[in-house]
């Protein structure tokens, strides 16, 4: 059984396995005798579960274990999946409302095992190291994206509440209707609207308004950090290259001066 246990490709079988189950318990159109048998099935593979985390606990020591992050992630969705069980167990002697609530969210939480998945992508560390440092090199061009956006809510707002209120009736609605525009959704139809609804000179004011916010937040704005994002996300490559091609080059220069 530890060897079982301890083989990668049958967890990730595991993993697949409880996955299409959790996914087909999201259905409404169930039987209730179906859904009782997926519900033990899922009960059943956290246990299985469990049971892996304590094999590999003895196998390589607690403080080994505990080590690697993708084993703490594995730990604490195992732990809220089996607390969820011991609570459905609890809940059906106790009717009171906490515990049902607590249910509920922990049973919603145990879909997230399915993110178990990712430790078994090829090069998945790199990626993720890879996206980290796209995140640091384009914090600062997206909080500046925000800190525009929500200057053109407030603005947006005063403007064109009493013209659009489902648009931009409060500060919040008008956030996301220009976010909204800023990924070119409903960039045409929100001016349209207001055209629609105001003066000729408004209506105006409306489109060449909308395009520009388009422009600047849209197409300048989202692309700036998608090509800081990917630039950042390949970055280690391109050094690796680099070193590779310089390599190269020592090793032509060589065998040129051997040459002559």
């Amino acid at each position: 059984m530890k060897k079982i246990f301890l083989n990668d490709r049958f967890i990730l079988a595991l993993i697949l396995t409880n996955a299409l189950i959790i996914f087909i318990q999201s259905f409404d159109g169930i039987s209730d005798e179906f859904r009782q048998i997926l519900f033990g099935a899922d009960n059943l593979f956290t246990l299985a579960f469990v049971l892996e985390i304590i094999i590999k606990i003895r196998e390589y020591s607690f403080r080994v274990y505990y080590k690697s992050n993708w084993n703490k992630f594995d730990f604490y969705l195992v732990m809220f999946s089996f607390v969820s069980i011991v609570l459905s167990i609890i809940t059906h002697d106790f009717e009171n409302l906490s515990f049902i609530l607590v249910l509920r969210v922990l049973r919603v939480a145990r879909i997230f095992k399915a993110f178990r998945f990712l430790r078994y992508v090829p090069n998945i560390d790199q990626l993720l190291l890879g996206i980290r440092r796209a995140l640091k090199s384009s914090i600062l061009v997206i909080l500046a994206l925000l800190v525009y956006n929500f200057s053109l809510a407030v603005f947006s707002c005063h403007l064109f509440k009493d013209i659009a209120p489902q648009y931009f009736g409060n500060p919040l609605e008008s956030l996301y209707t220009i976010f909204r525009v800023f990924s070119v959704e409903g960039w045409y139809e929100i001016p349209d609207y207001i055209a629609e609804n105001s003066s000729d000179s408004m209506a105006l004011l409306a489109k060449i308004y909308f395009v520009l916010v388009l422009f600047s937040g849209g197409i300048i704005g989202l692309s700036l950090i998608n090509s800081i994002f990917v630039d950042a996300m390949i970055a280690d490559n391109n050094d690796s290259l680099e070193q590779k091609v310089d390599e190269l080059n020592k090793k032509i220069a060589e065998l040129t001066k051997i040459v002559k």
